[in-house]
């Protein structure tokens, strides 16, 4: 993956077997993979990680997989993060009721890994483009994360590793908020101890690099809440 930190799937399953299949078969395509065997626990987990993409079994203890993502559909927070439905419910009744819901999948069981797998990366395709090699645009700001450089107006900008992985971060989603604790998990990944300033000293980097040749700064700064592109 190129765009630091690896994009962060969350299996949700209560049948131990196919978690850990799931979970494996992710790990072996570059993701880092969380895992919830009951509904109460992934949506502790969405909350306090923020996942790039939720694979998500329609019958779970406590909460169903149903109302995990009819919760996750209706905030802002969450409303665009994937869900794929895992369900041996292959009714067309039950397909279509999973994307009423917001699914942005339904996968049958049994399934194909091969398949499942495709279209978890058709699913991250659309949220997290700079991990699967796509260019990145902004006004004039383009990215590239497969040679790694940045332009503006067509001429370009040396960033380092960090300044890089910021801007593809925001890039990603431009208009989204993101916090400063986000901002660190996404960039220095979940495992990194660095303090909260860093992200501070980091985003004024990147300011000072996109306008040295001119142009208005493209971040904004959302008091007490973190930074946005554009």
């Amino acid at each position: 993956m190129s765009n630091g930190p690896q994009p962060v799937v969350l299996v949700v399953e209560d049948e131990a077997a196919q978690r850990e299949v799931l979970a494996y078969n992710l790990a072996a395509q570059g993701y880092e993979v969380l895992t919830a065997d009951e509904g109460e626990r992934a949506l502790e987990i969405i909350a306090e990680t923020s996942p790039d993409l939720v694979l998500l079994d329609w019958m779970l203890p406590n909460v169903s997989g149903i109302e995990i993502c009819r919760r996750l559909k209706s905030r802002a927070e969450t409303r665009e993060t994937p869900v794929i439905m895992l369900s041996a419910r292959g009714e067309e009744a039950d397909r279509v009721r999973g994307l009423d819901i917001g699914a942005d999948d339904y996968v049958t069981k049994p399934y194909s890994l091969a398949e499942l797998m495709a279209r978890v990366k058709t699913q991250l395709r659309r949220v997290r483009p700079a991990a699967v090699g796509r260019h990145l645009t902004f006004e004039d700001i383009v990215l590239d994360p497969e040679t790694h450089r940045v332009t503006r107006g067509g001429q370009e900008i040396k960033l380092g590793p960090t300044e890089f992985r910021l801007l593809a971060t925001f890039l990603e989603r431009p208009g989204r908020v993101f916090t400063r604790e986000l901002l660190l998990d996404r960039v220095w990944g979940r495992d990194v101890y660095v303090d909260t300033r860093t992200v501070d000293v980091h985003v004024g980097r990147l300011r000072k690099a996109l306008t040295t040749q001119g142009g208005t700064d493209p971040l904004r700064t959302v008091r007490g809440a973190g930074y946005a592109l554009g």
